[in-house]
């Protein structure tokens, strides 16, 4: 985590935050107040998809807000396309899909779509082509003619999602994107996000579907209580260390077994199954060769790997302990 002192550079990346902290003052908490973020650094790269998780308070919102200048740090500093917030021309190459939006009933998708461009000073000329390929793109060209009021949940995300990318943003804040969107809508929404990574813009995912945000995220930060936890790749957040299990036919001979505990290999054997626990990738060959020396036939070679979800509750959970 970088230290935060009033001459540090931020970097020249989509989303920087120096030493971020805010802290929300109350006449009814005296001058303590409640610290929403603390100390809050953070580095997200141009062109990734990259997703903020943690649970209800934990700043998620707060961090969001100080991007899109809804609200202001108490102290640090953030950056965005390497502009220092507040910033005007930084809001122009944003697109922003809030949590529980909601559209006037009474118009269709496409009036929608245009309401919000000339909101974002989309001109016409531009807008006339860009709304039905934006419906197009979220698959609503052939519900075009319908009132918003009639559209189910997971349609008025795909409109959502459409209205976040009306003034072809840089970057894309979205909360909650695949919130009542059925499985097929989901993989459709994963792939838009991708050809949008592929063009180059950088996604800012804010989501509770853990399983979702571990299919499509190149990195993830784990925020609790204002402060960041972890941050890295779903591949190092979900990999518990160098533990495999080693697929094999028959049974074990005890022989391997008692070389095994000479070796100082942590194994654990099941029908078919043997689990390797390594200190270095030279003792998993070791276990591989102590196998085929024994006549073992070898199936299969699986690092073992957690679920983001568990690697999430497994994290909250040292952190809340007495």
């Amino acid at each position: 985590m970088l230290a935060y002192s009033p001459t540090t550079k931020l970097p020249m990346s989509a989303i920087s935050s120096v030493g971020l902290t805010k802290i929300y003052r109350s006449r009814f908490r005296g001058d303590r107040g409640i610290r929403a973020l603390n100390e809050f650094s953070i580095d997200v790269h141009r062109g990734e998809i990259f997703s903020l998780l943690g649970p209800n308070g934990a700043g998620k919102t707060t961090f969001i807000k100080i991007l899109l200048s809804l609200t202001h740090p108490s102290s640090g500093r953030a950056s965005m396309l390497g502009r220092e917030l507040p910033d005007v021309q930084v809001k122009r190459r944003t697109g922003y899909l809030p949590e529980n939006h909601r559209y006037p009933g009474y118009l269709t998708g496409p009036e929608v779509l245009s309401y919000f461009g000339r909101l974002s000073e989309v001109g016409k000329a531009a807008l006339r082509p860009r709304i039905p390929a934006l419906l197009s793109l979220v698959g609503l060209s052939d519900w075009s003619s319908l009132k918003v009021k009639k559209y189910s949940k997971g349609m008025l995300q795909r409109l959502g999602l459409a209205q976040a990318m009306v003034n072809n943003p840089d970057i894309l804040f979205l909360d909650e994107p695949t919130d009542g969107v059925d499985p097929v809508g989901r993989k459709e929404i994963r792939d838009i996000l991708r050809n949008l990574k592929g063009e180059g813009k950088t996604i800012f995912l804010n989501s509770h579907l853990l399983s979702e945000v571990e299919l499509v995220s190149d990195r993830v930060a784990i925020l609790d209580r204002g402060t960041l936890l972890k941050v890295g790749t779903v591949e190092e957040l979900t990999s518990p260390g160098l533990l495999y299990e080693i697929g094999h036919s028959g049974r074990l001979p005890e022989e391997f077994q008692v070389e095994a505990s000479a070796r100082v290999l942590k194994a654990t054997y099941a029908e078919g199954m043997l689990t390797v626990e390594c200190r270095n990738t030279a003792e998993l060959n070791a276990a591989i060769d102590l196998l085929r020396g024994h006549g073992v036939e070898i199936t299969s070679v699986v690092k073992q790997r957690s679920t983001l979800e568990d690697s999430f509750l497994s994290l909250i959970r040292r952190e809340v302990a007495p």
